[in-house]
């Protein structure tokens, strides 16, 4: 991924966390010669240092599994950045993200780790809600389901933080730029929350550079 310095996120438990609250992501990998794709949850398990998932059984996807690197592309939240929001000109449209990219070599897992993957996914995505499912399920439609899924592990070789979120212009066109994103629609606010609560962290951080950081 081409990252400017001023985009680089090299912080790894930053990196992390992106990717535990993002964690529907894209999972790139080659099978039979070509390149697939399929999204998917991905749990991070940070004791072992790698991500955890489970494909439809019938996905052909991890047939290549074992041998070649993949690729995990982790999205955030990104937005239309219009130039009329600038203090400041000329200036262009442009595209604000946050993106993490996870490279590791996956391999698949047993039958009764497979189980454990998916339960370890309804837990993470049902344990914060207000009435959460109790996950109980007749035997027998259970082991159907989970004949039907397997699960995979993908070491964290390697990992890439992007962070483009306007740190390359000026404080002033920067108010501008957040102002118009928290009046451009609801995808455009989720990434100016972020982007003030990045810049927040930044702040508390390194608080010598917080002038920097904006």
């Amino acid at each position: 991924m081409f990252i400017p310095t001023s985009f680089r996120v090299d912080d790894r438990e930053t990196l992390l966390a992106f990717m535990g609250r993002y964690g529907f992501a894209t999972l790139v990998s080659t099978c039979h010669g070509a390149l697939s794709a399929t999204h998917v949850p991905l749990i991070v398990d940070h004791e072992n240092e790698r991500l955890l998932g489970h494909f439809a059984r019938g996905n052909p996807q991890w047939e290549g599994f074992g041998d070649t690197e993949a690729l995990a592309i982790f999205m955030g939240p990104h937005a239309y950045v219009s130039p009329t929001w600038y203090a400041t000109g000329p200036a262009v449209p442009t595209w604000n993200y946050a993106v993490v990219h996870v490279y590791g070599v996956p391999r698949l897992l047993s039958a009764d780790e497979t189980r454990q993957v998916v339960d370890l996914t309804v837990r993470k995505y049902e344990s914060g809600r207000q009435s959460p499912w109790s996950n109980d399920l007749p035997d027998d439609f259970r082991q159907r389901l989970l004949a039907g899924v397997i699960g995979f592990e993908m070491p964290l070789t390697r990992i890439e933080g992007k962070y483009k979120l306007g740190q390359n212009r000026s404080a002033a066109d920067q108010t501008g730029m957040l102002n118009g994103l928290h009046n451009d629609g609801v995808e455009s606010r989720l990434l100016a929350e972020f982007i003030e609560h990045t810049l927040a962290d930044a702040s508390r951080a390194e608080p010598g550079d917080a002038a920097d950081s904006r």
